[in-house]
């Protein structure tokens, strides 16, 4: 669609090498789940002649490794105890239901974030080099630069072929107002055809409406960790965490009734005690995120928004994946089915 709009709009010129285009629509790192690349991008790649690059490919190896820690020691874990807690969330304790949500918002984050990380090394072997597709979402201070960091390639996606075309904000903050809203109500069908990813989209939407209303015209592109910032990062996370619940849950009513529960419980189960596997799984799911988030706060400090590992860090995350990754319970990608 972006191939076919770019032209019309004369932004790019038709491809004349009809292997080429193919090549570009079918290339497979990316082809199931993103990023969601443009022709402007990746097309002129493939009419180049590409040599091959040891920096570039030792860089793509990192990135795969960072990657597989996300996605086998987090995501796979964590779906062992999201998907025990979701399934019977009428009998689970307070504290079993916070659980559930929070591993959930970092299952789907290593989840997805790991497949981007994959494809983006992956194709760094090949000479391509893809677009960043996650900047540490979750040190956001706001649902704004949640969308900043968060699937860019799709939250741009939606912003350049959809909210510029219904007016942007050309036509005053209030018409801006309602384009907003238009455009995370189909984020959210584009996910699937249920009422959940619907609501979703929507709290999505009511959560940016204050931030767009407020803001600046000069506010920072991404939030610089520091004590004032604490705060606002632990309420942008929380509030996503609860969005999530929708996204994750079967219907409206099961998301509706497990927030319920999760603020008013009467449930004594705790799953992650009920077995020794249980409480292994968590743990390695804890330690996890302790180093994914920490490692995400140490690039965040130096001012960067992407991880480059050293070869201490590359060590240390192959024994983590050797040890500690979901070998005897591996799970498609979440994103596989959107």
């Amino acid at each position: 669609m972006s191939y076919t709009i770019d032209i019309y709009r004369e932004k790019i010129e038709p491809s004349q090498n009809l292997i080429g285009f193919l090549t570009f629509v079918s290339f497979f790192p990316q082809l199931v789940a993103g990023p969601i690349e443009r022709a402007s991008n990746l097309l002129p790649q493939f009419f180049k002649e590409r040599k091959f690059n040891y920096e570039f490919a030792v860089s793509g190896v990192k990135i795969i490794i960072w990657g597989l820690f996300k996605k086998m020691v987090i995501a796979d874990n964590a779906s062992v105890i999201v998907d025990g807690i979701f399934q019977d969330y009428s009998n689970q304790s307070t504290g079993s239901l916070l659980i559930g949500m929070i591993f959930f918002a970092f299952q789907i984050y290593g989840d997805f974030s790991g497949y981007s990380d994959i494809a983006i090394g992956t194709s760094r072997l090949f000479g391509f080099d893809l677009m960043t597709n996650f900047k540490f979402p979750y040190l956001s201070k706001n649902i704004s630069e949640f969308w900043k960091r968060w699937h860019i390639s799709l939250s741009s996606w939606f912003r350049d072929y959809l909210y510029i075309p219904l007016g942007g904000s050309r036509n005053g903050k209030w018409r801006a107002l309602v384009n907003v809203i238009i455009v995370f109500i189909i984020s959210g069908i584009w996910h699937g055809a249920n009422w959940t990813f619907l609501v979703w989209g929507s709290i999505h939407g009511l959560l940016y409406l204050p931030v767009f209303i407020l803001r600046k015209e000069k506010d920072e592109e991404f939030t610089i960790i520091s004590l004032k910032n604490i705060v606002p990062i632990i309420l942008t996370f929380g509030m996503t965490c609860l969005a999530w619940v929708y996204f994750r849950s079967n219907t409206v009513y099961d998301a509706n009734q497990y927030l319920v529960n999760l603020f008013a419980s009467t449930g004594t189960t705790n799953l992650i005690f009920s077995t020794s596997k249980h409480l292994l799984i968590t743990g390695f799911v804890f330690i996890g995120i302790f180093l994914l988030m920490g490692i995400e706060i140490y690039f965040s400090l130096k001012k960067k928004v992407e991880v480059t590992l050293n070869s201490k860090m590359l060590v240390a995350l192959c024994i983590l994946i050797l040890f500690m990754a979901a070998f005897k319970n591996p799970i498609s990608f979440i994103y596989f089915q959107f």
